[in-house]
């Protein structure tokens, strides 16, 4: 049932679109790129000052409330970008292993990101081991998303 939604995708006239063009599917992944980078940085913003590192006059929820529509903007570009290069292949997506960490983990990312990290950066008075903790998990988390998404491509 799940490969049939899968092949429907891609038989959409969107992925095809994708696929026939010259353009399409390099300036879509460029811009899915770029939106890695600022998603990037404003996670490690972040997590770096959860763990002690950098930007010690400003608290960490005042970095994290600086980095929000960063973050929310680049996961947005990130999320649309991501579905179009989806629609081009995503019968090849539903039997790559890779595919599957990368939304495994952008879910579990996203979840944790949005509920137990925000919780602690909007307090702002939890020890340092619980921000490490918390820290390790949304890089570990995020970088599994990169990682996955990089499988895709080189394999």
């Amino acid at each position: 049932m799940l490969f049939h939604f899968f092949q429907w995708i891609e038989n959409w006239g969107l992925g095809e679109a994708i696929r026939e063009s010259k353009w399409l599917f390099p300036v879509i992944e460029s811009v899915h790129l770029l939106g890695l980078a600022v998603i990037g940085g404003a996670i490690l913003m972040v997590d770096l000052r959860l763990m002690g590192f950098g930007l010690r006059r400003q608290s960490v929820r005042q970095i994290a409330s600086d980095v929000q529509p960063w973050l929310i903007g680049s996961l947005t570009v990130m999320l649309i970008s991501g579905f179009l290069l989806f629609t081009s292949e995503a019968t090849k997506c539903y039997y790559h292993g890779a595919f599957w960490v990368k939304m495994t983990s952008l879910a579990l990312a996203i979840l944790f990101t949005f509920t137990i990290r925000r919780s602690v950066t909007a307090a702002d008075r939890f020890g340092p081991v619980r921000n490490r903790v918390v820290a390790v998990v949304s890089l570990a988390l995020w970088s599994g998303v990169g990682i996955g998404g990089r499988w895709i491509g080189f394999s």
